[in-house]
């Protein structure tokens, strides 16, 4: 993690920007959902909760923090349980079995009752302080503020699948983003009430990026870091899963690409 005084400057520059911005102060959240999808990550769960907690605090006076345990195996759990009975800004949610990752995003998603809904991985790949840097991009009409990783810390095979399937998705379904695989997004709440996601695996992402796309939803970009994977076990990086990852990505694209049904529904 870097020093804390990045927080520290990043607040004193939100402060110099909303005294000059005056009335244009209004762009800032009135208030943030904050959202954990967690898979045996007892590890980091509790920092995570925690740090969006006190970083909640800098960026608005009405907020939430859910975490969706996904059928979790290890303790999970209990950590939550014991965080919910200490901390009432703090809702768990279990799911009795694993849904996949769609299925706790979509969960979380629906749970949300704020005005704009933060979130990113359970596993401390992503500093919830760096909701700060989201929350200072945004301006009128911006409707979603995504992050884009400064480098990936993962281990090299990792880095070169993910590069490759960062340009086949681009090109596959026409992605203006940098990095549409950056779970760490600000997004406003209100547009789940008018796009309808269907995904329960990690394809939900290229669902969920392309439909806000198509529906002319505006998006920011910022650069965020990405960190080591210091607790648990990757869940998408095994031959198994990338099969049926590349399986549910062809659905993907005949729904979205070919048939456009997604358009078809919104007309």
């Amino acid at each position: 993690m870097y020093n804390p005084a990045y927080l520290l400057d990043l607040a004193i520059r939100r402060s110099e920007r909303t005294a000059a911005m005056g009335e244009k102060a209004m762009s800032y959240p009135r208030s943030i959902s904050a959202f954990f999808p967690a898979y045996n990550d007892g590890g980091t769960i509790p920092s995570m909760v925690l740090t969006a907690l006190l970083t909640l605090r800098q960026v608005t006076d009405d907020y939430e923090v859910i975490v969706v345990n996904d059928g979790s195996t290890d303790y999970t759990a209990d950590v939550l349980e014991e965080l919910g009975s200490r901390y009432p800004e703090l809702r768990v949610i279990h799911h009795p079995q694993n849904r996949g990752y769609g299925g706790a995003l979509r969960t979380g998603f629906a749970a949300a009752t704020k005005e704009w809904l933060f979130y990113t991985d359970g596993d401390a790949q992503y500093d919830p302080r760096e909701l700060v840097t989201l929350v200072s991009a945004l301006k009128d009409g911006v409707d979603i503020v995504n992050g884009y990783k400064i480098t990936r810390q993962d281990p090299i095979s990792r880095r070169i699948i993910g590069r490759l399937y960062h340009h086949f998705v681009r090109l596959s379904f026409g992605f203006k983003l940098r990095d549409v695989d950056c779970d760490f997004r600000l997004i406003r709440r209100s547009i789940f009430d008018k796009i309808e996601l269907e995904s329960d695996t990690g394809t939900i992402c290229l669902e969920m990026v392309k439909k806000f796309q198509d529906a002319g939803y505006v998006f920011a970009e910022v650069p965020v870091h990405h960190y080591h994977r210091q607790y648990g076990v990757s869940q998408f990086f095994n031959w198994q899963r990338l099969f049926r990852t590349a399986c549910h990505l062809a659905v993907l694209w005949w729904k979205l690409i070919v048939r456009k049904e997604h358009l078809d529904k919104s007309t």
